[in-house]
């Protein structure tokens, strides 16, 4: 692997000063969820309201980032993108006030968690867009867009082991604080960036015009229409696993807080592996196998670490499902960043974020709904099982796949 080539991104100012801004919001972000999630069982050891508090965080992706997309395509994406993170810092300054002061209830945990589902909402596809201003040159673009995936994924690494750490020695308040005081690093780094002008053609259409217009662009397109609804899938079928681990950590495994983020570490370390992988490519050509090869290693990978209960046998399971989330909606990402026009990026990222991030909080309820009635191991086996299903069919379209994508890929003059 040539790692000059994989960490290009690093090359522009702007990009590094984001990456380290945002790496380490990031794993604030993982701190104060697996503090959340802690906290929730710890009160109520119930896993209904585990799927609630999961719900709450991400459902808000399903009605705004549509309209985070549309405001990326006509507003100053730098101006937006310091105002989601400034924003960002309150909830967790506002539970660890809620915490410390001894009146922390669930319902507040909640709330907080679906306020910061908003902003994060709005705040997803202006930072997938806004990428493009800081890597200029689209040949890096694909490091740039794989660095944001491995930016995640270190996070879910790193973030539930130092929470797992934190809740060790401290409380979830102090967790609450470690994410706030992350929140302005990010805040500081965005604002010691040099951001050139961008023009923009004046905007005559209306906001519902736009949205219908990126709707109906995404539809035409055939690799967004084909591969969104597996992005979607595996978001819905294999993702709310994590909303479910404080159940498999004690249960299953006997352990507390320091399992959990022992559990939840080997799907990021899974993450990671993938996105160095994707990050040394030169570009999308071959992508499609990637696509298909990660969404089966998501269900197969859920499907033996619901049956098992040997733990290093999980952590393997749980490094696969990692990868094949990761791979798979980076990957797509990737794709539809190098194909689709300018002025429709920030929509169709919109409607990609909705599909990556928003199918989770219906899965998360849905899966904790589940497992009140048939256990959290048969609910994963049963998402594990759909997702595979849904991988093979996928493999069987590629060839078409192929076919569709190789006039756009002579027309970008990425093959002749």
């Amino acid at each position: 692997m040539d790692f000059r080539h994989t960490l290009r991104a690093l090359g522009y100012r702007n990009y590094r000063l984001f990456f380290v801004g945002q790496s380490l919001s990031i794993i604030g972000n993982w701190i104060q969820q697996i503090a959340m999630a802690w906290l929730v069982y710890r009160m109520t050891e119930s896993a209904w309201l585990l799927g609630v508090t999961g719900f709450a965080g991400q459902i808000a992706i399903l009605v705004f980032a549509p309209f985070g997309g549309l405001w990326a395509d006509r507003f100053d994406r730098y101006k937006l993108l310091l105002l989601t993170q400034i924003l960002s810092a309150v909830p967790p300054l506002l539970l660890a006030i809620l915490a410390y002061a001894g009146l922390i209830e669930v319902w507040h945990i909640i709330v907080m968690a679906l306020l910061l589902g908003i902003i994060n909402a709005i705040d997803t596809p202006i930072r997938l867009t806004f990428t493009t201003e800081m890597v200029t040159a689209k040949e890096d673009l694909p490091s740039a867009i794989a660095m944001n995936a491995l930016m995640q994924n270190a996070g879910r690494m790193i973030g539930p082991t130092v929470a797992g750490l934190l809740l060790t020695v401290s409380t979830e308040a102090f967790c609450f604080v470690v994410n706030t005081l992350s929140k302005v690093v990010i805040v500081a780094m965005v604002l010691a960036m040099t951001i050139a002008p961008q023009q923009r053609r004046p905007i005559t259409a209306s906001p519902w015009q736009q949205l219908t217009e990126g709707a109906r662009y995404a539809w035409d397109l055939i690799p967004a229409r084909w591969l969104l609804p597996m992005v979607a899938t595996i978001s819905f079928m294999i993702t709310p696993y994590q909303t479910l681990m404080p159940i498999f950590a004690v249960e299953v495994y006997g352990g507390g807080a320091g399992m959990l983020g022992f559990l939840i570490g080997a799907a990021g370390c899974g993450g990671v592996v993938g996105m160095l992988a994707l990050a040394s490519r030169r570009d999308v050509r071959g992508l499609t196998r990637w696509i298909t090869a990660a969404s089966l290693a998501s269900g197969l990978g859920m499907l033996v670490f619901s049956l098992s209960s040997w733990l290093p046998l999980s952590l393997v399971a749980l490094a696969f499902i990692g990868f094949g989330i990761v791979v798979n909606g980076m990957s797509v990402s990737t794709m539809l960043q190098t194909i689709v026009d300018d002025r429709m990026r920030g929509r169709i990222m919109g409607i990609f974020s909705m599909a990556f991030l928003g199918m989770y909080p219906l899965g998360s309820l849905a899966g904790g709904a589940l497992a009140e009635v048939i256990g959290a191991p048969a609910t994963l086996a049963i998402g594990g099982g759909f997702c595979t299903i849904a991988a093979l069919l996928l493999w069987r379209r590629m060839p078409a796949l192929r076919a569709h994508l190789r006039p756009i890929y002579q027309r970008l003059k990425i093959i002749q």
